[in-house]
């Protein structure tokens, strides 16, 4: 039951990715694909009636991960206390930057909320891909579960680790690449004329850094932990990972020139989920590593009471065919391009 649990938490952080990471591109981008208040206009309005609701799966991964594994939550939340504050504020003044650009018709004071909405989203990205580079990388935890690292030391593998070093920044700079470019291709299935034209360039830039930063980090991974790659020795299966990943690449660089901006859209969300699973694969049974591996978190000595478990999987399912529901709904109902409107963004 542990097992299962652990990749429903996997599943549903990749969910939060693949939904949420187009919103974060299209912040990430939006200074530079929008070049009139219009054009600017467009994006908030293809992202915002679905940008909140995209959030809730970030939610919902941090309750079911609190569910059920209570003291991975704990070491991590403690651990990570100063780069979570700083997410939640960048969170906030994500929501902020779009929110207040709305109700004040100054353009001075919609320039100003229009930088915080980007840069909030740049970051955002970065410190989610250094928060992955943190769990595959591993952390200094101690016998007693828990640790503390600082923001960063010297930039260096080594015993005193900060949550950025060269390794976690790496995976910071191809979670930016990655999603500005998931961001392009939505902006560009929503939008027409030269910002959608504008969008699909910003993707055919930011493909060659996305292919040469993906087979990059991988070698870097692989450098830091030769043990990643024992789940995909014994499990061959796991080898239709970097397949399905390598394909995703090629039919973004096909399509997105063909104007085939659904396809490509599809195919970076394949890429996205893929390569998030493909991490899960290569970690577990661990959820959180530790520098010296006696010390490493796993489903087996985090996970909650077999009880709760298998209570907790028959209201979690009806909790996710609801939420599921929602979001087919929502996303029917502003389906196609959009259309400005006097009033909304």
């Amino acid at each position: 039951m542990a097992s299962l649990w652990f990749w429903i938490v996997a599943a549903m952080v990749a969910t939060y990715v693949v939904l949420d990471g187009f919103d974060l591109g299209a912040g990430a981008i939006y200074l530079v694909a929008a070049k009139t208040n219009d054009e600017r206009r467009q994006i908030l309005r293809a992202i915002g009636p679905v940008w909140d609701g995209n959030e809730v799966w970030l939610l919902a991964a941090g309750g079911t991960l609190y569910f059920a594994f209570p003291q991975l939550y704990a070491s991590s939340f403690s651990g990570f206390y100063l780069p979570l504050m700083m997410v939640l504020w960048l969170l906030m003044l994500r929501a902020i930057g779009i929110e207040f650009r709305v109700h004040i018709a100054n353009s001075i004071w919609q320039d100003f909320f229009d930088v915080i909405f980007s840069v909030s989203s740049i970051l955002l990205t970065i410190f989610f891909g250094a928060a992955l580079g943190n769990v595959v990388r591993g952390v200094p935890l101690d016998s007693t579960g828990y640790f503390f690292e600082p923001l960063w030391t010297n930039f260096k593998l080594s015993d005193q680790t900060g949550i950025l070093d060269w390794y976690t920044v790496l995976i910071g700079v191809m979670a930016l690449v990655t999603l500005s470019a998931h961001g392009s291709y939505y902006i560009a299935l929503k939008t027409s004329g030269d910002l959608g034209r504008r969008a699909r360039g910003f993707a055919l830039l930011c493909w060659p850094l996305q292919f040469f930063l993906t087979f990059s980090a991988l070698l870097a991974t692989y450098f830091i932990r030769p043990d990643i790659m024992a789940n995909y020795h014994k499990y061959p299966i796991g080898l239709l990972v970097p397949v399905v990943v390598v394909a995703s690449l090629a039919v973004m660089l096909w399509a997105n020139p063909k104007g085939k901006e659904k396809l490509a859209f599809l195919a970076s969300c394949s890429y996205i989920a893929f390569m998030l699973v493909g991490a899960a694969f290569a970690v577990f049974p661990v959820v959180l590593s530790a520098r010296d591996h006696q010390y490493d978190l796993t489903i087996y000595n985090t996970a909650a009471g077999a009880h709760g478990l298998n209570v907790g999987l028959v209201w979690w399912s009806f909790g996710v065919v609801l939420a599921i529901g929602y979001f087919v709904i929502v996303y029917r109902m502003f389906k196609g391009k959009v259309q400005l409107e006097e009033g909304h963004y």
